[in-house]
């Protein structure tokens, strides 16, 4: 019985050692939503800023936007949708203002935002006026701060 103690009490330690540093491996790891309701979503990026004045002084001329803070960053968003042809409308609406933008696809699994989301890119899909492109921007991105913030 002595000559086995020792080498099960060596296995032990080595496995509780190796399952240690496999979970603090996956820590670092961003994490991933994992969800039957997770949808992926264009967001049209306005500008990555180093600090929340130079954000709001570069936003000062949108009515609504979103931001999120990423290692330090804080990434501007002026517009949201779930199809790729609304997201390049929205860009060229911008860029036809003058404002360069950038594309940004992520993963959203807020349920009731996707739906109102889906209603909104319907009839962005069936305009080509820029007022009605504005508007519904606008409407998207209120809806994002009162459902998903």
């Amino acid at each position: 019985m002595k000559k086995y103690f020792f080498p099960v009490f060596v296995s032990l330690i080595i496995g509780v050692s190796m399952a240690y540093f496999i979970i603090k491996q996956y820590e670092t790891l961003p994490a991933l939503a994992v969800s039957s309701d997770a949808e992926s979503l264009f967001y049209i990026q306005r500008g990555v800023y180093s600090d929340m004045d130079n954000m709001k002084n570069n936003m000062k001329d949108f009515t609504h936007y979103i931001y999120n803070v990423e290692e330090n960053q804080y990434y501007a968003y002026i517009g949201i949708t779930t199809s790729k042809e609304n997201a390049l409308k929205i860009q060229n609406y911008y860029k036809s203002l003058g404002y360069d933008t950038f594309l940004k696809e992520k993963i959203t699994d807020n349920k009731d935002f996707i739906n109102i989301l889906k209603q909104y890119d319907e009839l962005l899909a069936k305009t080509d006026d820029n007022e009605s492109i504005k508007v519904i921007c606008n409407q998207v991105l209120a809806k994002y701060e009162e459902l998903v913030e």
